[in-house]
């Protein structure tokens, strides 16, 4: 099995990288850098090549260095496909291309998984702690990037919403038989591909529930946590449920968007569909999100990270590029330490980890070359 690796990294006005050339060995480095220097930007724009935006939800023009016109990020090594992927983002019009090889990619969602990779930071106890737009995130990319089948459903849904979504909300200005058929026009596409993607999402859970409970056990939580896939059922209320409990048919979906349909007119969006979804995670049947600890969470984010590696590294056929943003933080060093084993166990290739301060390094780790990073500035640390 083959390994992604990056060889080289160039980034210009990234945040607030001006100007950074970053030279990596096969087994990858460590970058120094205290809150605010300008470690986190550096792994984002790694991860940008990955999924072509902001890891921290930031906008493209917001990702701009104060001052420049737009970014560049370019990665020359070993990807499943390509030799060097580029990315340019220019403010003016808005305007992104993406290259691999020094061909443009016809459209964005074919330049996805560039350059294969996940990113580990503290930030992903969101993903437990956040509401269920945060775990439908986490499932969208980790799927999205596995599978070009359910990137494609998932574009074509996010459309087909946004227009039912639409023509709920212009209602006022059609007579009320006119308004309605506006409305059902979009719910075969949306039956269509939202059955689609509640049937790979609950595959995935299903697939993966069992290695998540070991892995959260392996990090040292109590035994019994759990991950499901819920959906809301179509009701005047609407209640969770378990996937299980039904089929994920299109003619189940058809029958949602129905029997909401006066709702959402009143409503102006809609109430039946996979965009409403959840993943839960619980330890002792108590949900994570309301009353997990800190830790807790910070366990099942990890956990679920390393399931979005393994299911990356089953679709390139090969380990993609470990992005550690501060990963430690907030584990005490018993969690730490078992995360450390379970990283070595999934047979990491090239990691590139950002810590504050040199003694946060493991010393699994104090063999990588190190770089120290000042308001933006890249330099190789003795």
């Amino acid at each position: 099995m083959s390994a992604t690796t990056l060889e080289t990294l160039s980034v210009r006005d990234f945040r607030n990288l001006a100007h950074v050339e970053l030279v990596l060995p096969r087994e990858g480095a460590v970058v120094v850098g205290e809150n605010g220097q300008g470690k986190t930007n550096l792994l984002e724009a790694m991860y940008y090549l990955q999924l072509l935006r902001s890891a921290r939800g930031a906008r493209d023009a917001e990702l701009v260095r104060f001052g420049a016109d737009g970014f560049h990020v370019a990665a020359l090594g070993q990807f499943p496909a390509t030799r060097e992927v580029r990315v340019g983002f220019v403010k003016t019009g808005a305007r992104k291309r993406v290259t691999h090889d020094g061909a443009e990619t016809r459209r964005l969602t074919d330049a996805l998984g560039g350059v294969p990779s996940v990113l580990v930071s503290p930030r992903d106890a969101g993903i437990v702690a956040g509401g269920p737009a945060e775990r439908r995130r986490f499932l969208d990319i980790a799927l999205a990037l596995s599978s070009p089948t359910y990137l494609s459903a998932l574009a074509a849904y996010r459309g087909a919403l946004g227009r039912r979504n639409a023509a709920l909300r212009d209602r006022a200005r059609y007579t009320a038989r006119d308004a309605v058929a506006n409305v059902q026009a979009w719910e075969p596409a949306l039956a269509t591909h939202g059955a689609l993607l509640r049937s790979a999402r609950r595959a995935w859970v299903e697939t993966h529930a069992a290695e998540y409970t070991r892995l959260v056990s392996a990090i040292g939580e109590r035994p019994g946590s759990a991950m499901e896939y819920v959906v809301k059922v179509a009701g005047s209320a609407g209640s969770p449920r378990a996937s299980g409990a039904f089929a994920d048919t299109t003619s189940v979906l058809v029958a949602e968007l129905e029997a909401t349909r006066e709702r959402d007119l009143r409503a102006g969006v809609t109430h039946a569909g996979p965009h409403r979804d959840d993943l839960t995670l619980t330890l002792a049947q108590r949900d994570l999100r309301r009353f997990g600890s800190a830790g807790q969470q910070r366990s099942a984010a990890l956990a679920l990270r390393l399931l979005e590696l393994a299911t990356l590294k089953e679709r390139i056929g090969g380990t993609p590029l470990l992005l550690l943003d501060d990963p430690f933080a907030e584990l005490d060093e018993r969690r730490a330490a078992c995360v450390l084993a379970l990283l070595g166990e999934a047979g990491i290739q090239q990691v590139v980890l950002a810590v504050p301060r040199q003694g946060e390094i493991p010393a699994d780790f104090t063999r990588l070359a190190r770089h120290a990073i000042i308001d933006g500035s890249l330099t190789a640390a003795a």
